[in-house]
């Protein structure tokens, strides 16, 4: 099969080739890990026509991208074809499951609250949890780095467009809530990050994390092919026990963490064991799914556009029960975490 590639667009965010360090037993002097301070690390991934790569440290099993990308490089991977259309990412039917989820999703965001709390969504994108939350009667708030990614957000969301938290510059002590719902591992600073949110939380206040989970069943089983990595927009790789550990040294005490996802867990499942056939297009699932601009045409041959369709299906109930094997191994692909502020 030879697919036709997507737009270039398109490519360039989805179909960055990954594949095993030849060495993974090799171990570099790196800069000190943000967690562990450990300066050995060994080498993981590699990605295609990029000097970077991903290295794990020896100390915690922390991923990163090494060395970092810088602001202006990282940027070029976040064109608008990222964000969407204007308040919506996916097509149409994909886009009403997405908002469906969202909105369920929401009884567990705002379980516990009080009526009226205020709330702030980090890396908001186009507001669907803010949408949400604000129906319930919450006071929402939501920060993004580009005004492109928030177009078509609730406008009852306050929301501010700063580089990271911190230029953001809110008021301490002044959330009951803060939500960072799969973003820790796009930030340069994810400790600095939760520094802040801890700065600008109540005593007693609620912080909830997710990120995929570095050293789940899906990242074992999958290794390269794993559609959570990517590359190169992920800067972080989470094991759950080092996310762990950077809550508590940013001065939170997690309470509880969550394995299962049905808007994340069973596509992570379905694409990476697609991505480990080479005459898919890398990603091509997710490419395929995502909303475009009107006279932009479709990606890949007609062909597969059918196989990408076919496997989706087939697959589907394999990763249902994937995914509930993982939830109930406590090895979900994405977790979330809810730790709370101290001191109270």
């Amino acid at each position: 099969m030879n697919p036709q590639s997507p737009t270039a667009g398109a490519s360039a965010l989805y179909e960055h080739a990954v594949r095993a360090s030849a060495d993974q037993r090799g171990s570099e002097r790196v800069s000190p890990c943000l967690i562990c301070s450990s300066e050995v690390a060994v080498r993981r991934f590699e990605i295609e026509a990029m000097e970077e790569k991903v290295v794990v440290c020896t100390g915690c099993g922390l991923g990163r991208i090494h060395p970092m990308l810088t602001p202006n490089r990282l940027r070029a991977f976040y064109p608008d074809e990222y964000y969407g259309e204007p308040g919506s990412k996916f097509q149409p039917m994909i886009e009403g499951l997405v908002r469906a989820v969202g909105e369920r999703h929401t009884s567990f965001l705002s379980r516990g609250l009080n009526a009226g709390a205020r709330i702030l969504d980090v890396g908001c994108g186009r507001g669907v949890i803010l949408g949400a939350l604000a129906d319930q009667g919450f006071e929402v708030h939501g920060l993004e780095i580009s005004a492109e990614a928030a177009r078509g957000a609730d406008p009852r969301a306050e929301i501010r467009i700063a580089d990271n938290l911190k230029d953001a510059e809110y008021r301490t002590a002044s959330f009951d809530q803060i939500i960072i719902w799969h973003v820790l591992e796009h930030v340069d600073d994810p400790a600095g990050t939760l520094r802040e949110a801890h700065r600008i939380l109540k005593p007693g206040g609620r912080l909830i994390v997710a990120v995929p989970n570095f050293s789940s069943l899906q990242a074992r089983c999958t290794g390269a092919a794993w559609f959570h990595l990517d590359l190169p927009r992920h800067l972080y790789h989470f094991p759950l026990s080092a996310l762990r550990q950077l809550l508590v040294l940013s001065g939170f005490h997690v309470r509880s963490v969550h394995h299962f996802s049905l808007r994340q867990n069973p596509f992570g499942w379905i694409q990476s064991l697609m991505n480990r056939f080479e005459v898919l297009p890398r990603n091509g699932l997710y490419t395929l799914l995502h909303r475009r601009s009107i006279g932009t045409p479709l990606p890949y041959d007609r062909r597969t556009r059918g196989w990408l369709w076919f496997w989706l299906f087939a697959a589907a109930p394999f990763a249902l029960l994937a995914t509930l094997l993982s939830t109930a191994l406590r090895s979900g692909a994405t977790v979330h975490v809810i730790a709370i502020r101290y001191p109270i």
